[in-house]
C-alpha cells in the first residue's frame, strides 16, 4: 500500500536583524502560516532570540546566534525541531554561525546563510568558495537519503542572468562570479532540484532588493534565496512563491520570504 502524503509549506527568510524585524516576522507567520521556516542574519546573541514570542505564535525553534552579524534558526509550526547539527562539518576553527539542521515534520531541514564573499578577490571570497566546498561535501550525504530533505536559505548566489535585474551591473560582485555560479551548478548536479527554477522556469521572481532608488518598489532585484529539494521531496513539489509584500513594508528586511508547498511522506 502506498504511503499517504501530507502537504507542507517550507519557507526561508533572511530577516536582516531579528530584533528590528520581529514585528514583520510575526505578521508574516500569522498571515502565511508556513510549517517550516529557516531564518538567516539574526544579528543577535542566543539570549536575545525571541523564543517566547515565537512560541506564542505557535512555533517551536532552535537557533544559533552571533553578535552583530550572521545567526541562523529553524522554526516549526505546532512542533519542536529535532536538532541534528549546528555547524557545517570539516572546519572546527570556523566559528561563524551559518548552518543549522534539524528534523521537522518528517523532513530533514538544513538552513544555511552562505558567505557573501565581497570584496573579491580577497580572503572573504576565498572563504566563500571554501564554505561552498564544505557544503558540497555534506550535501552529498543528504541528497540520496531515503527521507525527504531540503536545503534552504540565503545562498548569496545569483545562478543565472535571469536572476538579476541588470546582469552588467553585478558582473564584479562576488554573488555573480563564474566560480560561484559553477559551484552552485555542481551542487545541483548531485541531484538537488532548485524549486523556484523548476516551478517558474525562466520567469523567476526575485527574493532580494537593496535599499537604493526604490528598487523594491520598481522590482529591480535578485534571486539569491533558494530552496533545494532532494529527489524524494522534489517529487512532491506543488507550488512556489515569494511574499514580496513583506519587503514592501516600512523598515523591512531587504529580503522577502521565499517558499514552496510540497507533498511529503506522512
Amino acid at each position: 500500500m502506498a504511503r499517504k502524503r501530507k502537504t507542507l509549506k517550507l519557507a526561508t527568510f533572511n530577516v536582516n536583524g531579528i530584533g528590528a524585524r520581529l514585528p514583520h516576522l510575526l505578521a508574516w507567520l500569522e498571515k502565511e502560516q508556513p510549517d517550516v521556516v529557516a531564518l538567516q542574519e539574526l544579528k543577535a546573541m542566543d539570549a536575545a532570540f525571541p523564543a517566547a514570542e515565537l512560541e506564542a505564535a505557535g512555533y517551536g525553534a532552535i537557533w544559533q546566534g552571533q553578535r552583530s552579524w550572521n545567526g541562523v534558526a529553524l522554526l516549526a509550526r505546532d512542533a519542536e525541531p529535532q536538532e541534528i547539527r549546528r555547524r557545517l562539518p570539516w572546519d572546527p576553527a570556523d566559528e561563524q554561525s551559518r548552518y543549522i539542521e534539524a528534523a521537522i515534520h518528517g523532513i530533514i531541514v538544513a538552513g544555511i546563510y552562505l558567505p557573501n564573499g565581497n570584496p573579491q578577490p580577497g580572503p572573504k571570497f576565498d572563504y566563500k568558495l571554501a564554505w561552498m566546498k564544505r557544503l558540497h561535501r555534506h550535501a552529498r550525504t543528504l541528497v540520496e537519503q531515503a527521507h525527504p530533505v531540503v536545503i534552504m536559505g540565503d545562498f548569496n548566489v545569483i545562478p543565472f542572468e535571469e536572476d538579476v535585474y541588470d546582469p552588467k551591473a553585478w558582473r564584479k560582485d562576488a554573488l555573480f562570479q563564474p566560480e560561484v555560479r559553477e559551484a552552485y551548478q555542481e551542487l545541483l548536479a548531485q541531484g538537488w532540484t532548485d524549486a523556484l527554477h523548476a516551478f517558474f522556469g525562466d520567469e523567476r521572481p526575485y527574493t532580494f532588493w537593496d535599499y537604493f532608488r526604490q528598487h523594491a518598489e520598481r522590482d529591480r532585484g535578485l534571486r539569491i534565496d533558494h530552496l533545494l529539494l532532494n529527489p524524494v521531496l522534489a517529487k512532491g513539489l506543488q507550488e512556489a512563491g515569494v511574499d514580496r509584500w513583506v519587503r514592501l513594508q516600512p523598515k523591512s528586511s531587504d529580503h522577502a520570504p521565499t517558499w514552496v508547498t510540497v507533498k511529503a511522506p506522512a
